[in-house]
């Protein structure tokens, strides 16, 4: 479940300029930021069909993962991961029902 909720928030997260400069504003730390919050930027949302994607994404992900996992003759972690699977692409499913 952590794998799905961290894809959300990887999602969310504003790309950075790899050319801009960083703005230096602390005399102790090289390239850091003075006060609470001073390098923080605003999260993207994400629309409803961004989340179920990305969500469906993951569970794909953990279909393939449980079956090379199985073809490793690592059955036990497959069937964690098919269950994961599961569970994650069933509350896609009623959250879906829910919204229609």
């Amino acid at each position: 479940m952590r794998t799905v909720l961290a894809a959300l928030e990887n999602a969310e997260a504003v790309p950075t300029d790899p050319g801009g400069s960083a703005v230096a504003t602390s005399e102790h730390v090289a390239g850091a930021s003075v006060g609470v919050g001073a390098a923080e930027a605003e999260r993207r949302t994400l629309s409803q069909e961004d989340e179920r994607a990305i969500v469906a994404g993951e569970v794909t992900d953990l279909r393939d993962s449980a079956a090379s996992m199985a073809a490793a003759g690592q059955r036990s972690r497959a069937e964690e991961l098919t269950a994961m699977a599961d569970v994650v692409e069933q509350v896609l499913d009623d959250v879906a029902a829910n919204r229609g």
